[in-house]
């Protein structure tokens, strides 16, 4: 393998960034068993590679992308990313891989802009990486200077075996994680370890680290799995469809923007006579004490072995915040004034009682749910193996999309302590047709 750290061919090239994303789609699926290298292998009517590249181009901040294909595929794949990238197409480049994973991520090195200082190497087949996994990881490397993999729990129990098959010991699996991608690193010290690698690593994170560099794991999301099998490729295209279907229809959009014709000043006054009067916003908060005698409830889930919440109900942050964002989008009050907060009936109530009642008072009021988010903030449970179940679970109560999201507040007050947990909901809510709200 020959790579030469800084020489690069970025003459066609508009980029003059910090960061490159070199993005690995040169492997050739044998286990996904399509009859096609695995990045041109459709999921639900577009390629892996370009749903990867769609994230990518997400970022709010400019990213140099390198992608990294087939030799016998460099043009078709040009265009690709032409048409995903659009008038962002001057900030990528597609290059032929080599004989291995280390090489094709070395070709793909060799032609990172001069002007990047952080580097991120991405596999293509992991389509669903979310925008902020990117941003996290980058912004890792340049607070930290270390390599940084995102990473989650494992949750199976492992067991290390002998080599007649029987069981030696069980793994601590406190102690394992499950590497994703992006992985990122400092350009300089990854440009020197590929240029000195006597080795084929399993991933970039090894031979960065075998090189005497420092490694950290931040959150990875269970989303941004790998597809390598044909049951992988299966739960890639059920999320995809979920996805577009959630998503608005491009021709509803066009039809309403051609009702209101092409004048901007028309179009904002029809948006402030019409849409403003028929979609309201809500916010919800909710604060529970942990209570190590109860139950852990939390987003219509059971989180089997985690301390309860503390609570006349069931204690679940998330449905009551949520209750509240519905009420304050619909004008309604709040969940304490709708339910009380010592009402018998509804002692160790589940959440969704909670919910399904508010889902019953928005209806008759002339209300639908358009969309929710939440996010809950304190260091237990680790929402990351169970949110899109959590996400699930919430949206087919609701009946709207529902987005769910965590985070910490690095040790400090109630939830960095371990106190509690604190559920913070939004809702969107519209008049139905034919309704009058003042």
């Amino acid at each position: 393998m020959q790579f030469e750290p800084g020489v690069t061919e970025v003459d066609d090239l508009l980029v003059d960034v910090a960061r490159a994303v070199v993005v690995v789609a040169a492997g050739s699926g044998t286990r996904l068993a399509q009859g096609a290298p695995k990045a041109f292998v459709a999921v639900a009517g577009r390629s892996i590679l370009e749903r990867s590249l769609e994230s990518i181009f997400a970022s709010a901040d400019p990213v140099q992308v390198v992608v990294v294909v087939p030799a016998a595929l460099v043009d078709e794949s040009r265009a690709l990313v032409d048409s995903v990238a659009g008038p962002a197409s001057g900030y990528a480049s597609v290059v032929s891989g080599g004989a291995s994973r280390q090489a094709s991520v070395a070709a793909g090195l060799a032609r990172v802009a001069p002007s990047v200082a952080t580097v991120l190497v991405h596999d293509c087949a992991r389509p669903f990486t979310p925008t902020a996994q990117f941003d996290l990881v980058a912004s890792t490397v340049e607070r930290t200077g270390h390599g940084v993999v995102p990473g989650l729990p494992v949750s199976d129990t492992i067991k290390r075996v002998g080599s007649a098959g029987e069981v030696v010991e069980t793994v601590d699996r406190s102690e394992l994680v499950a590497m994703q991608t992006p992985q990122g690193f400092p350009r300089a010290e990854l440009d020197a370890a590929y240029a000195t690698a006597g080795a084929e690593h399993t991933d970039d994170a090894a031979l960065f680290a075998a090189h005497g560099h420092r490694v950290v794991v931040v959150e990875g999301d269970p989303v941004a799995f790998k597809i390598t099998t044909p049951w992988d490729l299966r739960r890639a295209e059920t999320i995809a469809r979920e996805r577009a279907a959630a998503a608005p229809a491009p021709a509803a959009a066009s039809a309403a923007a051609a009702e209101r014709g092409s004048n901007p000043a028309a179009e904002r006054g029809s948006r402030s006579d019409d849409d403003a009067h028929r979609l309201r916003t809500g916010l919800g908060v909710d604060v529970h004490a942990f209570d190590d005698r109860q139950p852990l409830h939390l987003g219509l889930l059971h989180f089997e072995g985690e301390a309860g919440l503390a609570g006349h109900s069931d204690g679940d942050a998330v449905a009551h915040a949520l209750v509240d964002a519905l009420l304050s989008a619909a004008g309604l009050g709040d969940i304490g004034s709708m339910f009380g907060t010592d009402d018998p009936r509804f002692a160790g109530a589940s959440g969704e009682v909670f919910v399904t009642a508010t889902l019953e008072r928005l209806t008759a009021a002339g209300f639908d749910v358009v969309s929710a988010a939440v996010q809950v903030i304190g260091n237990r449970p680790r929402l990351a193996r169970r949110r899109l179940e959590m996400e699930a679970r919430l949206i087919e109560v609701v009946g709207a999309p529902v987005s769910v999201s965590a985070t910490t507040t690095d040790g400090l007050g109630f939830t960095g302590r371990g106190e509690g947990v604190t559920a913070i909901a939004t809702a969107l809510v519209a008049v139905v047709d034919g309704t009058s709200i003042g």
